[in-house]
């Protein structure tokens, strides 16, 4: 069933995030106003594989959640800027291996039911390294990690982040 809405207010607004209460018709309920988190800034990552060396993954820490986990390199879409070149520049800032050219793997919102956030994730099939990382903040360490590894690595829930999982687990169910 479709939900009918009827407007939406700003409650909250930044350059980052924007919290909206829509006046949303569900069917067989009635009217109600629906909190929604308005993300004005795609993300973009990329699952970069070489066949010699593994996945490249980077070991962070993210301070909301106050977790460590591996992570592929990823970042927001900058204004004027293509998915997959906020992608591939994403790779070179934070692991310093420029990717071949990347490939879409898929687009997707990962909580639809409260926002409208996007992310995109792309593949490459390896890289090239150009130097240290232009913003070394990004995480504790980068590395190739073998395939069977990263199998491993999201068994043993390792991989937290849901940009990161979807793009790992949708390239190892099919390559291509």
């Amino acid at each position: 069933m479709r939900w009918q809405t009827f407007g939406e207010r700003t409650i909250y607004d930044s350059p980052w995030v924007r919290l909206t209460l829509v006046d949303v018709e569900v069917p067989g309920h009635g009217r109600i106003d629906h909190h929604v988190v308005r993300m004005p800034m795609h993300a973009a990552g990329t699952v970069v594989h070489d066949s010699g060396r593994g996945i490249l993954l980077l070991w962070r820490h993210r301070f909301i959640t106050d977790t460590w986990g591996w992570e592929i390199p990823a970042g927001r879409v900058d204004p004027g800027e293509t998915p997959a070149q906020a992608a591939a520049r994403e790779v070179l800032e934070e692991t310093g291996w420029r990717p071949w050219p990347t490939r879409p793997l898929l687009t997707y919102h990962p909580a639809n039911g409260t926002s409208d956030q996007t992310f995109h994730v792309f593949a490459a099939d390896g890289a090239i390294y150009v130097g240290p990382p232009s913003d070394p903040s990004e995480s504790e360490r980068i590395e190739w990690v073998p395939v069977e590894e990263v199998r491993s690595l999201v068994l043993a829930g390792q991989v937290r982040d849901g940009l990161s999982l979807t793009g790992i687990l949708r390239h190892l169910l099919a390559p291509s």
